[in-house]
């Protein structure tokens, strides 16, 4: 009987160093996941250790350069290839004037791929703004396409009103190769057009493609009957066209 007791204990004690020598095995391995784990996230958010050293830009542009968009990347933190933050550097990038839409992607190992869509203009709003494509109202330098597309003056938050008259007439006028220089929408929206031609068509509020096709209708008689150049065509009658002429240039 003692014989099976002290085989018993002699037994017992080895399973309880194995269970100790486990959990020692066990937190050692888990202290190690651990630390390893830590130095990994240093190493990885280090941008020393692994920097962003390119950038691929595409996109046709004619106003933003390849400088304009990296220095609005590095205007704020860029961090590593793994804590930079893509949509905080497509903000960046799209604040630059002329951008109307920007994405970024990191690529594998070290490098941003920016793809960036500008701004597409088709007026001078009040000369210092610009309208797009879309109708909105974007602020960039006008001089840099003056001269390219028309200029639209108006109310301060009339632009789209503008916009609408423009498109509009201008696909009247477009049938007979007239296009707009110049569209104003006075306080009373009464409405004038310069054309590329230069003579001026005073429109008033109504009806306005009626008096564009009246004029169309007549500029032919108008121009056989003189030799002057016109200087306006007042079409804010019901029936007939009152026009000015240029004075004509001392011998």
């Amino acid at each position: 009987m003692a014989k099976a007791e002290a085989h018993k204990n002699v037994t017992a004690e080895p399973s309880r160093w194995e269970f100790v020598t486990g959990i020692a095995v066990f937190l050692v391995i888990v202290l190690g996941l651990v630390i390893g784990s830590y130095q990994l996230l240093q190493w990885v958010t280090d941008a020393e250790q692994v920097p962003l050293e390119g950038v691929i830009i595409q996109g046709e542009r004619a106003f933003t350069s390849d400088s304009d968009v990296r220095e609005a990347i590095l205007s704020g933190e860029v961090g590593s290839f793994f804590t930079a933050d893509v949509d905080e550097i497509r903000q960046r990038i799209e604040a630059l004037p002329w951008a109307y839409s920007a994405s970024v992607r990191k690529e594998w190992p070290q490098r941003l791929r920016v793809f960036l869509v500008e701004q597409e203009p088709i007026a001078i709003w009040n000369h210092e703004w610009i309208i797009n494509r879309q109708g909105e109202v974007f602020s960039a330098d006008p001089a840099l396409i003056k001269g390219t597309v028309p200029e639209f003056t108006g109310p301060k938050t009339a632009e789209t009103e503008v916009l609408r008259q423009y498109q509009r007439i201008s696909g009247l006028l477009g049938i007979h190769d007239l296009q707009i220089r110049r569209i104003e929408l006075s306080e009373r929206f009464a409405i004038r057009v310069w054309l590329n031609n230069g003579i001026e068509l005073q429109l008033g509020r109504e009806a306005r493609l009626e008096r564009i096709q009246r004029f169309l209708d007549l500029y032919p008689l108008i121009k056989a009957e003189s030799e002057r150049a016109i200087a306006y065509a007042d079409l804010r009658y019901d029936t007939g066209v009152a026009i000015g002429w240029h004075e004509e240039e001392p011998e």
